[in-house]
C-alpha cells in the first residue's frame, strides 16, 4: 500500500470495503475529492469506467499468455495470438484504440506496465471481458474528442523509435485506416499527391493539421482560406486538386 498517513489509510480501506474498488481506483477517487469520503463516492459512482474490479492474478495470467518467451514484454507474435483470441484482425482499427487505452509507446509492442495498467483501467481481467469491451472501444471512434486523441496518439505510436517524423508509407497506411472512419472524401487524393509530389517523411505538424483541415474545410473547398496558417504541404495539395480537376478553380 502507498505510504499514507493513518487517517488516509483508514479512508482508503473504508472506500475499498464499501465499493469493492481496486486500491488504484480508490486512490484516484479519494485524491480527486481531496480525501473527502462522500465526495469520493460521488466521483466513483458518477464515472462508470471507475466501477471496475479486476483481479491482479488474472491480469498477470493474461500478460503471461502473450508475453514473448525471450523478453519481458508482448511483441508482434503475442499481439497476433491476442488478436486471434479476440477474433479481431490485427489490421483492425480497434487495435489502435486498444493501444491508445494502454498508452503504448510503440506499434506492435506492449510493456508489462502498459498492458496491465491499460486493462485495469478498462476493467478487463479475462478474455471474455476483453471481447465484451471491443464494441465499446469501436464506438469511441465516433466521439469527436476521442477520435482526435486517438488520431494524434497514432503519430507517436506508429513512428520508428528515435525518429521525429513518420515514414511516408506508414503515414499513408495510418491515414487510410483512420479516415475510413471519418469518410474524408480526399484521403485517396492526398495519399496519391504525397507519393507523386512529396515522397518524404511526415512531420507531426503536418499530421495534426491535416485532421483540422479535413474537419474545417468542406468537400468543395469553398471555405478554404489560402491565407490561413495551413502547412505549405496542405496549400500545395489544394493546388494539386485544382490542377487535376478534382475541384473547380475559383
Amino acid at each position: 500500500m502507498h505510504k499514507l498517513g493513518r487517517g488516509h489509510r483508514e479512508k482508503l480501506q473504508q472506500f475499498i470495503t464499501i465499493t469493492g474498488a481496486s486500491e488504484k481506483v480508490a486512490l484516484q477517487a479519494l485524491k480527486s475529492s481531496d480525501w473527502h469520503l462522500e465526495g469520493a463516492f460521488d466521483v466513483f459512482y458518477s464515472q462508470p469506467q471507475l466501477q471496475t474490479n479486476t483481479d491482479s492474478r488474472h491480469l498477470e495470467e493474461l500478460y503471461n499468455r502473450y508475453k514473448d518467451p525471450c523478453a519481458d514484454m508482448i511483441l508482434a507474435d503475442g499481439i497476433s495470438i491476442l488478436c486471434n483470441d479476440l477474433q479481431v484482425d490485427p489490421q483492425d482499427i480497434v487495435m489502435l484504440v486498444v493501444s491508445w487505452h494502454m498508452k503504448a509507446a510503440t506499434m506492435c509492442e506492449f510493456s508489462k506496465q502498459e498492458f496491465i495498467d491499460g486493462l485495469e483501467t478498462l476493467g478487463i481481467d479475462s478474455l471474455e471481458k476483453f471481447r465484451e469491451k471491443i464494441p465499446f472501444m469501436r464506438s469511441e471512434l465516433k466521439d469527436e474528442q476521442k477520435f482526435r486523441e486517438i488520431y494524434n496518439f497514432a503519430f507517436g505510436w506508429a513512428k520508428e523509435k528515435g525518429q521525429k517524423s513518420l515514414a511516408l508509407d506508414t503515414a499513408i497506411g495510418m491515414w487510410q485506416l483512420l479516415f475510413a472512419e471519418k469518410q474524408w472524401p480526399f484521403v485517396d487524393h492526398w495519399c496519391q499527391f504525397l507519393q507523386a509530389r512529396h515522397n518524404k517523411a511526415i512531420s507531426r505538424d503536418t499530421w495534426s493539421q491535416l485532421l483540422e483541415f479535413a474537419r474545417a474545410v468542406d468537400s468543395s473547398l469553398t471555405n478554404y482560406d489560402a491565407e490561413g496558417a495551413w502547412p505549405y504541404l496542405i496549400d500545395e495539395f489544394v493546388e494539386y486538386l485544382k490542377e487535376n480537376g478534382v475541384i473547380q478553380k475559383s
